[in-house]
């Protein structure tokens, strides 16, 4: 029993310390950069698909 409570303690003091605004804006600018590396990753394999068969 005290160590549910201490884990409930724990989770509210981490989702207090911080605000919901900031982790979702965190979220968002991970999610930008997985983003951004996806398309170059998928622009340089379509290059490279392209001079393959030009050859």
């Amino acid at each position: 029993m005290k160590n549910r409570i201490f884990k409930l303690g724990l989770i509210a003091l981490l989702l207090g310390s911080l605000t919901s605004c900031e982790a979702i804006g965190d979220i968002f600018q991970a999610g930008v950069g997985v983003g951004i590396f996806l398309v170059i990753a998928v622009v340089v394999i379509i290059i490279w698909v392209i001079s393959r068969f030009r050859k």
